[in-house]
C-alpha cells in the first residue's frame, strides 16, 4: 500500500484523550460538491531544502524535495502547509497548465497552526488565476473534494464526507485547534504533500493528516485558515493565542463540592497555570472552575454551543474566534463566591518554553568539550527518534517534555543534557555515558548552554567538574589535555566549529 507523504512523523491518527465527536448540529448531507477545474486556482509548489540534524547538530541531514498544490488567495499569495517549507532553501511556483516556473518566497509561516503563505517574486506570475474564496461555513454532514495532480497535469477529484468537527493537536503539539474529520478513501500521488479540500469551488481547509487503513482524513479548517490570514494582514504576525491553562471537567460531584462549586454545575476546574501566560497574568488561580468564557457558558464537560457546530471545546473560543492581545471575560466561581476576571490573551512563542516544542529553520546549538557533546533539550531533538519518540526516546527526556511546566515553574531557562561522547583521550572512561541532565559544571548551576561554556572557560585547579543528576553524577576533564587536542578532535570528526552557541 502507497503512504501518502505527509508531514507528520506516523500517519495513524492522533486522538486526543477524552475528545468526543462534538459536531452535533446536523444537516442534510449536500449532493457532492461540483468542481471546475478551469475555475480552480491551484499552482504547484516545489520545495527544495535541507534539515538539521539534531543527533549531530554540527551537520546537516540529506536534501529533500517536495512537491504540493497550493491554493492561490487574493494579493498575489499561495497558502500551503508550513511543513512543506520548513527548512526550505528554494520554492517555486508552477502553473500546472503550462509547466511555467518562478521562484517564491515565504511571508508569513505558523508552524503551530501547520500554514504558510508563499508568494512569486513576479505577482504577475499568478495572473488570469481567480482568488479562491474561503468556505468557512462547512458542518457535520457536508460533501467536500480533495484534489490532487495526476503525473500529465490532469485534476484528481477525491470526495468524501464530514463526520466530526472537534478540537484536537495538530503535529507541533501546541494547544488545540479546530478540525474537520473527513472520511475519504485517497492514494497516493507526488504532489501530495498539501492537499487542497474544497466545497463548491471554495476553499474548505487543507489536508493535515491521512489514515490510509481506516481512510479518515483530519483537515485544517477554513476557520483556522481564515484566522492566519486576518492576523497575517497586520505585517506583525502574532500566532495563534492561548490562555495558558490546563483543566479538567466538572462531571464529578466530589470534585465540585471539593472546590467549593454552589452554583449551578459545569465549567472545568484549573488545575495548572503557566507562569507569565494570561491566566495567570489575570489572576486565575488553580482550584477555581471557570463557568462562561464570553458570553458562552461551559458545560461540566467543557463545551458551549456554538452556533454551527453545536457542543465544541471552549478552547475554540480562544484559539479561532479571538486574537493575540483580545481582552475575553472569564467568568468564575471560586471557593463559591462568582467573579469575573478579565484574560488579555497572548500568543507563546517555542523559544519561551524550557524545552522548546518546535526549532525549525534554526541550526541547534552545541557545545564540544574534550569529546563531551552538550545541546540544550528539544522536542525536535527528540523526535530524531522517529514517529514513536515519546517510547523510544530516553525516558527521563520525555518526562521533562511532558511535565515541563510543573518541573521548571519559574521558566527562563533550558535543560541541558549530555547527549553524547565523542571517543578522545580526554574522555577515557566516559565513552559509554550519554542522555545525561547536567545541573552544574564548576559548582555553578547551568540553565543554558552558554552557563556550561563560561563555566568551562575557568577551570578549578586545572580541572572542570561536570555534575549530572543521573549516574555517574560527576564527571572531570583534564583542561591541558582538552586544549593540546582540540584541533584533532575537530579533523578526526569533520566538525566545522567546536560550538555554536546563537
Amino acid at each position: 500500500m502507497h503512504v501518502l507523504p505527509f508531514h507528520i512523523s506516523a500517519l495513524l491518527l492522533l486522538l486526543v484523550g477524552g475528545s468526543l465527536a462534538v459536531g452535533q448540529t446536523k444537516k442534510a448531507a449536500e449532493s457532492v460538491p461540483s468542481v471546475k477545474p478551469k475555475e480552480l486556482s491551484l499552482v504547484r509548489v516545489n520545495v527544495t531544502g535541507q534539515p538539521y540534524d539534531y543527533q549531530r547538530p554540527w551537520q546537516k541531514k540529506a536534501p529533500f524535495s517536495k512537491r504540493a498544490l497550493g491554493a492561490v488567495l487574493s494579493k498575489g499569495r499561495v497558502l500551503v502547509t508550513a511543513d512543506l517549507v520548513a527548512n526550505q532553501n528554494y520554492v517555486e511556483l508552477e502553473r500546472a497548465e503550462t509547466g511555467e516556473k518562478m521562484a517564491a518566497q515565504v511571508m508569513v509561516v505558523d508552524y503551530e497552526a501547520n500554514l504558510a503563505l508563499v508568494e512569486p517574486t513576479e505577482k504577475k506570475f499568478l495572473e488570469g488565476l481567480a482568488p479562491l474564496q474561503l468556505a468557512v461555513d462547512t458542518v457535520v454532514g457536508d460533501r467536500v473534494a480533495a484534489l490532487q495532480l495526476e503525473p500529465t497535469g490532469a485534476l484528481a477529484v477525491t470526495e468524501g464526507l464530514v463526520t466530526t468537527i472537534q478540537m484536537t493537536r495538530y503535529p507541533a503539539d501546541v494547544g488545540q485547534f479546530l478540525t474537520y474529520r473527513i472520511s475519504m478513501s485517497m492514494q497516493y500521488r507526488d504532489n501530495s504533500y498539501t492537499i487542497p479540500l474544497v466545497k463548491n469551488n471554495k476553499l474548505a481547509g487543507l489536508l493535515l493528516r491521512y489514515d490510509p487503513r481506516s481512510q479518515v482524513l483530519d483537515a485544517i479548517p477554513a476557520p483556522i485558515i481564515a484566522h492566519f490570514l486576518q492576523a497575517a494582514e497586520t505585517g506583525n504576525y502574532r500566532g495563534f493565542p492561548s490562555a495558558g491553562f490546563s483543566f479538567f471537567p466538572t462531571r464529578d460531584p466530589q470534585l465540585r463540592k471539593f472546590a467549593g462549586q454552589t452554583g449551578k454545575a459545569g465549567g472545568v476546574y484549573v488545575m495548572s497555570l503557566e507562569p507569565n501566560m494570561p491566566a495567570a497574568n489575570a489572576g486565575l488561580q488553580v482550584g477555581d472552575i471557570v463557568t462562561a468564557i464570553g458570553n458562552h457558558e461551559l458545560d461540566q464537560n467543557g463545551n458551549y454551543v456554538d452556533p454551527l457546530y453545536g457542543k465544541i471545546e471552549f478552547t475554540n473560543l480562544i484559539t479561532s474566534k479571538a486574537f493575540a492581545g483580545d481582552t475575553i471575560p472569564f467568568q468564575i466561581e471560586r471557593a463559591g463566591k462568582s467573579m469575573q476576571l478579565n484574560v488579555v490573551l497572548d500568543h507563546r512563542a517555542a523559544h519561551d518554553y524550557v524545552i522548546p516544542p518546535y526549532n525549525v529553520d534554526q541550526p541547534p546549538l552545541y557545545y564540544v568539550l574534550g569529546g563531551l557533546v552538550f545541546q540544550e533539550l528539544s522536542r525536535q531533538y527528540l523526535k530524531e527518534w522517529g514517529a514513536n519518540w515519546q517510547k523510544e526516546a530516553p525516558q527521563k527526556f520525555v518526562y521533562l517534555d511532558r511535565f515541563q511546566g510543573e518541573l521548571f515553574p519559574e521558566g527562563n531557562r533550558r535543560v541541558v543534557i549530555l547527549s553524547q561522547v565523542l571517543p578522545a583521550n580526554s574522555t577515557i572512561g566516559y565513552d559509554e555515558h550519554a542522555y545525561l541532565t547536567v545541573q552544574k559544571v564548576n559548582g555553578k548551576e547551568v540553565k543554558s548552554l552558554r552557563d556550561v561554556a563560561e563555566a568551562a572557560q575557568q577551570p578549578l585547579d586545572g580541572f572542570v567538574k561536570i555534575e549530572t543528576e543521573e549516574d555517574p553524577k560527576q564527571l572531570a576533564l583534564d583542561m591541558t589535555q582538552v586544549a593540546a587536542e582540540a584541533a584533532g578532535l575537530q579533523e578526526n570528526y569533520g566538525l566545522p566549529s567546536l560550538q555554536r552557541l546563537d
